[in-house]
């Protein structure tokens, strides 16, 4: 395609968006066959590629596309109603227009098809006809990868009515498809088409920038040069919104790779003879063009798997009181830096016995392992390579290719998987990606000396130990080392234990703990220090360390040096802090929970005169640091930006009637509180630590914004009543429901 005529690969280019829509379109289309804005839409678009390749003298497209042309055209006129065989012959279309297409892009000619059998049958359609059977081998097998797999599709004798097979539902906040349709084309009038290569070096050098960027910043912290760092903080300023603008001309909706799934229902429904209505929701949710790429086959394996396995045949859904017909939701949402997409079916659901006995079959376990593993390990076997519950190899699985696959793809990107399932309910996949994989926030951290970056999408919270043990200390439970938190034993791993790094020089156990979760449970990270959180530049590993599970990639830090970036989940395994050890030691949390029942943890702030105020830790999102300059107002208030919002800010000085004490020529300490689904910035002037104690409340004296004082690292220390603080200054916002602990508020 390198050599190839402009107007040529820009036609190519309109002809595959135009066939992406037209999958969904005619799916949609079955459902609401009267729908006129609809089926204007599919026949504007088999018009404009008839009309551009017969211009482009590629003849065979267009005779195909003008028998399509034919049938559309009473069909959107209303003189002629649809009938499931009509919106077969007429996806047969799609597929050989875009074999047709794949031809012309990979030689410039239309390729040896012979489509006359299929341009007859969609002619004496248009004439109220029965479609003549299509001759043996005639027109394009399905090019869609997922439809190719099912098989050919036998529409007249569909068990069950076209109705009924490939519902697709959308949830836009109740846009329909056929507002979509009636748009026409004003979308792409506003846009641009950019080569992804040309994005992908843009991403390049805005890396390259952000590393000398954070190499300037370090360079003039050192210096008392005030000129120099206003004009540092000029570029970082700069170059954040330049790498926030090119990250977005990266990012696109995951509903270019749902678009397939409506098409993929309906045509597996068919060959399996499985009633399957699909929902959709999130589709507008954005993450990396890489990352889309990355997904696109393991969802696709998972939703074709959904149907092939997931339901039942009608009768037997009917049996068990069901409906006739299965729904299989799709859902995508944003929270926490990553990109969440649920996959789930009300069908027959994992049988764990079922499981248990196909994996001793295939020698994947062995009976003393399987004898130990409950309903969720076994469950967790389908992602074992080579398993498959298939009872026959046939094109549509069973030969073992499958699950294993789709975690490896998923965790290869940073992403974690997980499934539940419950025997005749149903099954729901989670799977968690990042948002980019280019550039991404990390905590920094220490170990005897070497610098490791944590990725923040796996951070939970920072805690502080006591040496020697105890009540704030590092325990051993069984020989593994855990630290009690709030009730609970959370199993450790020691960084320089675990990469072999050697013993601390002094011969104390360090003291701080990052806390992390991977594969949906937690663990502690034992490292000497905590440095500072920053965006860092992932860069990948030589190929003779891709085999190492614990590191990610490396980044270079602001001083020139190389930083090591650590894969939590492959950390987590290699230690086996959540396998059989964890297993082992998790159970004994209960018996440290009473003795910990009346026990909370605050974050100690100091708030000008006041001096030091506690707030609960449970309230608080995030501990931040915010510019000065960065400080905006939105009519009266103080505002900032904030991941994409706007974050009210709160000066708890004024709040609370105090006079500040803060340094002007620091950035301003927020504390991120959580009102309702809203955050908020607390500004305070010193953020002095987090403590855990028992909390023995007394009102001293009765003040609205205070919930009472208690002894707090043996000093007299106020708990804020941070709701009604919150809602006194932010009048606007809607009341969120009080937090506090019970036993502390009475």
């Amino acid at each position: 395609m390198h050599d190839m005529d402009d107007v040529v690969r820009e036609f190519l280019v309109e002809s595959h968006e135009g066939l992406d829509r037209l999958d969904q379109d005619f799916v949609a289309l079955e459902q609401r066959p009267g729908d006129r804005a609809l089926l204007g839409a599919i026949f504007r678009c088999i018009h404009t590629i008839k009309g551009t390749c017969g211009f482009l003298g590629f003849a065979k497209l267009e005779e195909v596309a003008h028998a399509g042309e034919t049938l559309l055209a009473p069909l959107r006129d209303g003189t002629l109603a649809l009938t499931p065989a009509m919106t077969t012959a007429l996806l047969r279309l799609v597929d050989a227009i875009r074999a047709i297409l794949a031809a012309i892009e990979a030689s410039g000619a239309e390729g040896d098809g012979d489509y006359a059998a299929l341009a007859g049958e969609l002619l004496a359609l248009a004439e109220g006809g029965p479609a003549a059977a299509p001759a043996p081998g005639a027109g394009p097998e399905p090019a869609t990868g997922a439809v190719a797999a099912a098989g050919p599709v036998v529409p007249a004798a569909a068990p069950a009515p076209a109705a009924e097979v490939g519902v697709v539902e959308r949830r836009q906040g109740g846009r329909r498809e056929s507002d979509r349709a009636a748009e026409g084309h004003a979308v792409t009038d506003t846009t641009i088409r950019v080569d992804v290569g040309l994005l992908d070096r843009l991403m390049n050098l805005v890396g390259e920038l952000v590393l000398a960027r954070n190499q300037i910043l370090q360079v003039a912290a050192a210096r008392e040069d005030g000129v120099l760092v206003a004009a540092t903080q000029r570029l970082h300023h700069i170059t954040t919104e330049l790498q926030e603008g090119v990250m977005k001309t990266r990012m696109q909706p995951i509903g270019h790779v749902w678009n397939r799934f409506p098409r993929v229902v309906r045509d597996l429904g068919l060959a399996c003879g499985k009633q399957v209505r699909l929902e959709m929701e999130g589709e507008e949710t954005e993450l990396d063009k890489s990352l889309l790429e990355a997904i696109k086959d393991p969802l696709t394996h998972i939703v074709r798997n959904s149907v092939d396995h997931g339901f039942e045949a009608p009768e037997v859904r009917v049996a068990a009181g069901k409906p006739p017909h299965g729904t299989l939701r799709l859902r995508a949402w944003h929270e926490g830096g990553q990109v969440n997409i649920e996959i789930r079916d009300d069908g027959g659901g994992i049988h764990p016995e079922r499981v248990k006995a196909k994996a001793l079959e295939k020698g994947l376990v062995t009976a003393e392992q399987a004898a130990r593993l409950g309903e969720r390990e076994l469950q967790q076997l389908i992602f074992l390579p080579g398993f498959s519950t298939a009872e026959r190899v046939s094109n549509i699985s069973g030969r073992g290719v499958g699950m294993d696959v789709v975690k490896t793809n998923i965790e290869r990107i940073g992403g974690t998987v997980d499934v539940q399932s419950t025997v005749g309910a149903g099954t729901v996949l989670r799977l968690t990606i990042p948002l980019t994989l280019a550039i991404v926030p990390a905590l920094l951290v220490s170990a005897r000396g070497e610098r490791f970056a944590i990725p923040q999408a796996s951070l939970v919270e920072l805690v502080r130990a006591e040496a020697g043990g105890g009540a704030r200390g590092i325990e051993r439970l069984h020989g593994a080392p855990v630290f009690r938190l709030r009730g609970r034993l959370l199993p450790l791993v020691v960084l320089a234990d675990e990469l072999g790094l050697g013993p601390a020089p002094d011969g104390r156990e360090a003291t701080s703990i990052v806390v992390l979760h991977a594969d949906g449970r937690q663990f502690g990270l034992v490292v000497d220090a905590i440095s500072d959180s920053q965006e860092i530049v992932v860069k990948p590993l030589g190929a003779h360390l891709k085999g190492l599970p614990v590191f990610a990639g490396a980044t270079i830090m602001g001083d020139g040096a190389v930083a090591l970036i650590l894969d939590v989940p492959g950390l987590a395994q290699r230690a086996r802090v959540l396998g059989d050890r964890a297993a082992e030691a998790l159970p004994a949390r209960a018996a440290g929970a009473g003795a910990a029942r009346d026990r909370h943890t605050l974050l100690v702030v100091r708030v000008g005169a006041r001096g030091r105020v506690a707030i609960p830790l449970a309230d608080v999102q995030r501990l931040e640091e915010i510019p000065r300059d960065r400080v905006e107002w939105a009519g009266n208030r103080e505002v900032a930006q904030y991941r994409g919002g706007i974050l009210p800010l709160v000066r708890l000085s004024a709040a609370l009637g105090v006079p500040a004490a803060d340094d002007p020529a620091r950035p301003l300490p927020v504390v991120v509180y959580r009102h309702g689904d809203r955050p908020v910035g607390l500004v305070v002037d010193t953020i002095v630590d987090i403590v855990e104690e028992a909390v023995q409340l007394e009102r001293p004296v009765e003040q609205p914004d205070l919930v009472g004082s208690a002894i707090i690292q043996q000093r007299v220390t106020d708990l804020l009543d941070i709701e009604a603080i919150v809602r006194a200054a932010c009048p606007w916002l809607p009341a969120a429901p009080a937090r506090l602990p019970a036993e502390v508020a009475a």
